[in-house]
């Protein structure tokens, strides 16, 4: 058996349980508690997050993506992919330990995007982000928790409640994309962004690239003109 070895850990600002990056021979893991909250051999549905995004985003030149969480990558490398060159990305990231891992031991899985001319790097809290940008933004993408429950740490809580996707709403230009990652349905979730003004389409879709493993939850919540 190839045995686990923790190679460092992180504290959440505001959070409990510090993040713990954990390798298991090619396999990473970022843990928070009992909770394995990625792992290196699941992008499937991380990916998803910016094909299905983009897929809404598809007559736009030069798109600005927000990107809330930096994760292992995946998010971002899909993004750079699926918005083109021209497309202007900014990824919030509040834990700079993440950071540091991705161009330290995970560095081969970012696979440089990190020092993309197109990509900024802002170690934030991502709602902040949003309730400065009014109007600034053609896409958000949120991977910041297990889903509209803020498990890492309760600050992220606020930005799924209904003032919380005001914000989001405010900071999209007509036609903007809110799209949120999630280990699993909540219909309750769905409802408030209809509530916010959000045209709302649910995806479940799986964990790995092969269609296989566990099903995820994709919101893809699209601000009127």
């Amino acid at each position: 058996m190839i045995p686990r070895e923790l190679l460092a850990t992180a504290d959440v600002p505001g959070g409990g349980d510090p993040l713990r990056l954990i390798q298991r021979g090619a396999e990473y893991s970022i843990m928070l508690g009992a909770n394995e909250l990625m792992n290196s051999r699941l992008s499937g549905s991380e990916e998803a997050l910016a094909t299905l995004a983009q897929a809404r985003l598809a007559n736009v030149t030069g798109p600005s993506v927000l990107i809330g969480g930096l994760g292992m990558g995946f998010t971002l490398r899909a993004a750079l992919t699926a918005f083109g060159p021209q497309a202007r990305i900014t990824v919030a990231e509040l834990v700079p330990e993440i950071v540091d891992w991705a161009r330290g031991p995970m560095a081969h899985l970012h696979e440089g995007t990190l020092d993309s001319a197109q990509v900024q790097i802002e170690v934030a809290d991502i709602g902040g982000l949003i309730r400065a940008g009014r109007g600034l933004y053609d896409a958000i993408l949120l991977d910041v928790d297990n889903g509209p429950d803020g498990l890492s740490r309760e600050g992220n809580d606020a930005l799924y409640t209904l003032a919380g996707l005001a914000h989001a709403h405010a900071a999209l230009r007509p036609g903007g994309v809110l799209a949120v990652w999630s280990s699993g349905p909540d219909p309750r979730f769905t409802a408030r962004l209809r509530k916010a003004g959000f045209d709302v389409r649910e995806e479940t879709v799986r964990a790995t690239k092969s269609g296989r493993g566990a099903r995820h939850t994709i919101w893809i919540a699209v601000r009127g003109g």
